[in-house]
């Protein structure tokens, strides 16, 4: 199936980051929708195929569970897990929101901000995603990774500090803040954790905050890496609100996404 067809309204800046990552023409993809104790999640996964690895069609693959920024399950995550699939993972863009909850710019924050004030159903929903993503047939339980963006980052970073069965953690321009911080020998999983130098939401002090609760976790194996001048949202295609402190940075983008691409190849 073509990339067109299975994302047919791609921004020109979206299909541009796509198309960095070669396609192989094997990629499948579409909504799965499942339930998270009575609540209807849609979230968007997509499959390698049998030609885009050396993998034989009964092989168990890797896995990545992608978090959405505070829009939901819109084109950008799409885009990243056709892009994981390109590489020969199982891919799911997650859902933390539930079933058709899109929320526009006005009500994206209060949105999200629902869920980083209560930590325990975050990090419940975000368990539901990853289960979801482990009962995909194909899928290896052992080698299952999760990254996001934005608040996705903040996701992915909760989950490790749940203790979550993972094997890997990537954050792009993730906060870095808690309510429930990580308690000693709780993060088990590897943490790849990218920040932007000019970054609002991450300021230096959260920095030396987040590595003093690493420090204090006894967490095993982690490393940050900052980009200089990088925004918040400098991985995310499209965004351009410097006055907000949020604007795209095609190195940034480039670069983190290579550090990721490292990072699971090596521990997945």
């Amino acid at each position: 199936m073509t990339t067109t067809e299975l994302l047919p309204d791609l921004s020109p800046e979206l299909r541009t980051v796509l198309d960095t990552v070669p396609d192989t023409g094997t990629v499948q993809g579409g909504d799965v929708v499942w339930d998270d104790d009575g609540t209807p999640l849609e979230g968007w996964l997509a499959t390698p195929g049998t030609a885009s690895s050396s993998a034989g069609a009964d092989e168990l693959r890797p896995a990545v569970l992608v978090l959405h920024d505070w829009f939901g399950v819109v084109d950008h995550v799409k885009v990243r897990a056709v892009m994981l699939a390109r590489l020969g993972y199982v891919a799911l863009a997650g859902d933390v929101y539930g079933q058709g909850v899109r929320p526009g710019p006005e009500e994206a924050g209060a949105r999200a901000g629902a869920w980083y004030g209560d930590v325990p159903a975050f990090r419940a929903r975000l368990a539901a995603n990853l289960e979801r993503l482990r009962a995909e047939p194909g899928v290896d339980p052992a080698r299952i990774a999760v990254m996001g963006y934005c608040f996705g980052g903040s996701g992915a970073l909760e989950l490790a500090r749940s203790g979550a069965d993972v094997a890997a953690v990537a954050s792009f321009h993730g906060g870095l803040g808690t309510q429930l911080p990580a308690e000693e020998g709780a993060v088990t999983a590897p943490l790849l954790v990218m920040t932007g130098t000019a970054d609002p939401v991450v300021p230096d002090d959260a920095v030396v905050a987040f590595e003093d609760e690493l420090r204090t976790a006894g967490a095993p194996d982690w490393q940050l890496v900052s980009y200089s001048d990088a925004m918040h949202a400098f991985a995310v295609p499209g965004t351009d609100s410097p006055e907000h402190g949020a604007q795209y940075q095609a190195v940034a983008d480039r670069r983190s996404w290579a550090q990721m691409r490292a990072f699971f190849d090596e521990v997945l």
